[in-house]
């Protein structure tokens, strides 16, 4: 079973054997999960943003920066109008109440 020694400093080195098994290389990112009180799991955070390819749907066109705009404002003006009409009504009682 592959060891390491804690320094005084709070540091390990991975054996590699766990490294080349994790497929671990210098300056990745590993996660420690708490399986169950006192045990832990070390998982590679090796994730690229090419790995979140096909989450959004793609769009028949490419809108412009000023469509973009638009549709930020129009967004917004909702969210806020929506916002002082519930400030100015107050929160809506229950009439059976």
């Amino acid at each position: 079973m592959p060891c390491a020694t804690l320094t005084s400093k709070g540091q390990i080195t991975i054996p590699v054997q766990v490294r080349t098994a994790l497929g671990l290389d210098a300056g990745d990112k590993i996660d420690f999960v708490e399986i169950e009180k006192g045990q832990y799991v070390i998982k590679p955070r090796t994730g690229s943003i090419r790995d979140l390819e096909g989450c959004i749907p793609r769009l028949d066109y490419v809108p412009t920066i000023e469509e973009m705009d638009e549709a930020i404002l129009a967004a917004v003006a909702e969210n806020y109008l929506a916002g002082i009409g519930h400030a100015i009504s107050g929160p809506q009682k229950d009439e059976a109440a």
